[in-house]
């Protein structure tokens, strides 16, 4: 391993005088070891990791990238410091590459970019299998888990990285992983099982995170605007920017209208316009020209403006993961920047309805839609939690060193030292009341209709089928109907409640619900409060306050070192069975394990996510790993 002396004099070479948080311990890990899996969010210094040990190492490194503009614009800084590098790309031209192959034969590069389709061609097995390689670097890597939120299948290739270059140093970096989507990572490259893997830097203070549930639009664009007034002041005043993410190419078209008859310098962005409109709305974007877009998540790479005082979300992305990528580009420049998300009881019902159907035409497997399901409930989770938004996220990232103990700046923070006691009693009575109502349009009608059998009001539709004469009719009619759509959601994150696929989804109750209605397991769950109603003059949205549920509960040592060591367990037990490490089991589920610590069968059904059938499967092996860790 090479000195700190090299290490001091190659940071130089790039023109820095000190290394970020992490990164001297990541290179150094990276060196010695030989393997890595660094996990930093996007400007958080990934790329000198693997760059600074390349131009230290003799030979030739490989860096296997996804995005052909990133590989250019690398190449490009790179040349700029006197280091010798290049890429091979589908975009160049046949002379072009052909010449560039032959240099990299020669030995003429440090680094190469390739992007990873390219593995497989039989011309670039001959290639690395001559080259003098000392290190491999895999960017983007949650792309090779199925069970991310990126997944793309040409990173499958990959897999023969340790066995086609035995020799070179592996590093496999991302700037959004869980535990869940880590361990497939390493899984995947074929890398062991204690591959060490370091996670930093998610940590971003400066982040005023909320989340508001908007029902109508008139609410939505109420809060739009409060946001917008409180990061940039008014148009024209030229105080930063912000961008506005929607969840339709149609929605960011009337977002970006609504904004710039306003008075701002609107302007929007989706992957249905030319690619000649978009460079052109990026560029007036980063110039300063245009303060805010809305947009799609198509506008995100590249974009790297400092001074972006907001990130707005119209609807719910697809993960947390997704969230926190897209609201990360908000105050880059470590000042003060807020991320709102709006959302509303309708997108459960909407996000069940998009996964079942697919992107393709074709029905995605009921395994993939589960899996999309569950990352979605983590994000609504999320929204609804009652933690500290920002150590909420860090946990579910794994990276509890850098947990603030509350941000206090974030909603729930400002709010919950007024949040009152709440009475487990009565909880689980109003949840069970909930959960009968369910149970009783169960597959045959919709949330509405659920909601108005519990709050007592007429409908020829509950006359029709009787439900108006039952007891449950009215059981909860002291609860106004916004008031029971935050508690059914909260009971379909909770895994007790759910919704059929189709146009018009149903409500359905969960095996674990029905127990939960019986008292055969504990009702788990914070009821919500009454939501304040956002107004466009009095600031961003707030919430009331919000106690901290069961499952965000942050582990005590012992509780950590017991969430490590089953997901060894859960890594080892999923190459056994040749399944994706989440089939085995989910994080919250290691948590909730770790958390509660059962030293019985029986009480390992109480833990989220373990049934039966995964308890008769697993519980034996889960019960001796946790006996293995000292309390």
């Amino acid at each position: 391993m090479p000195s700190p002396l090299d290490l001091d004099a190659g940071l130089r070479r790039f023109r820095h005088e000190q290394f970020r948080p992490g990164q001297r311990e990541a290179i150094e890990t990276l060196l010695e070891v030989g393997r890595l899996l660094l996990v930093a969010p996007t400007g958080g210094g990934k790329s000198l990791t693997y760059q600074l040990p390349a131009c230290l190492l003799p030979g030739t490194s490989l860096v296997v990238s996804p995005l052909i503009a990133l590989m250019h614009d690398q190449v490009t800084g790179l040349e700029a410091l006197g280091i010798r590098a290049t890429y091979l790309a589908s975009t160049l031209e046949a002379s072009e590459a052909r010449d560039r192959v032959r240099r990299v034969a020669a030995g003429e590069y440090e680094i190469v970019y390739v992007a990873p389709e390219r593995w497989v061609q039989p011309m670039f097995q001959s290639l690395i299998a001559s080259l003098d390689c000392p290190l491999v670097a895999v960017d983007e890597a949650h792309c090779i888990s199925e069970w991310g939120h990126d997944f793309r299948p040409e990173y499958l290739a990959l897999g023969d990285i340790a066995t086609a270059l035995p020799g070179a140093r592996i590093l496999a970096c991302t700037a959004t992983a869980t535990p869940v989507v880590r361990d497939e990572i390493i899984s995947r490259l074929g890398l062991p099982i204690d591959t060490p893997q370091r996670i930093h830097g998610f940590a971003r203070p400066n982040l005023s995170l909320r989340a508001t549930e908007v029902e109508t639009k008139r609410l939505r664009e109420a809060a739009v605007d409060a946001a917008l007034g409180e990061a940039l002041g008014g148009p024209g005043e030229g105080s930063g920017a912000a961008i506005l993410y929607a969840p339709t190419r149609k929605a960011s078209e009337a977002e970006a209208r609504r904004l710039g008859q306003l008075g701002w310098a609107a302007g929007c962005y989706h992957a249905g316009l030319s690619a000649g409109e978009r460079e052109a709305t990026q560029e007036a974007f980063m110039s300063g020209e245009l303060s805010v877009v809305a947009a799609t998540n198509a506008f995100g790479m590249g974009i790297d403006r400092a001074d972006v005082r907001a990130v707005v979300h119209l609807g719910p992305p697809g993960s947390l993961e997704a969230y926190y990528q897209e609201v990360g580009r908000a105050g880059r420049d470590g000042k003060l920047a807020l991320g709102l998300l709006l959302h509303a009881s309708g997108d459960l019902g909407l996000r069940r309805h998009l996964l079942e159907r697919g992107s393709d035409g074709e029905a995605p497997a009921s395994e993939v839609v589960e899996h999309k399901w569950n990352l979605f409930l983590e994000l609504i989770r999320w929204a609804d939690g009652g933690t500290c938004r920002h150590d909420a996220i860090l946990r579910y990232f794994g990276d509890e060193a850098e947990t603030l103990a509350g941000c206090g700046i974030c909603d729930v923070c400002r709010d919950l030292a007024d949040e009152p006691t709440q009475d487990p009693e009565e909880a689980e009575l109003v949840v069970r009341k909930a959960l009968s109502g369910v149970a009783r349009v169960h597959g045959r009608f919709g949330l509405g209709l659920a909601l108005r059998l519990l709050r007592g009001v007429p409908d020829e539709r509950l006359d029709r089928s009787g439900l108006s004469q039952l007891s449950t009719f009215g059981v909860l009619s002291d609860r106004s109907e916004g008031w029971l759509r935050r508690l059914v959601r909260r009971l379909v994150t909770a895994g007790w409640v759910s919704f059929t696929g189709g146009d018009r989804p149903m409500l359905v109750l969960t095996e674990a619900g029905r127990a939960v209605m019986q008292g055969d397991l504990p009702a788990r769950v914070v009821l919500p409060v009454e939501a304040a109603i956002p107004s466009a003059g009095a600031g961003a949205p707030r919430r009331k306050g919000r106690k901290a549920a069961a499952d965000e509960t942050p582990l005590d040592p012992a509780g950590e070192a017991s969430f490590e060591a089953l997901r060894q367990w859960r890594l080892a037990a999923a190459r056994e069975d040749a399944v994706p490490a989440y089939v085995v089991a989910s994080d919250r589920s290691l948590r909730d394990i770790a958390a509660r610590r059962p030293a019985t069968r029986e009480d390992l059904l109480l833990c989220h996510g373990i049934g039966p059938a995964k308890a008769a499967r697993h519980g034996e092996a889960i019960l001796e790993v946790l006996s293995g860790v000292a309390p």
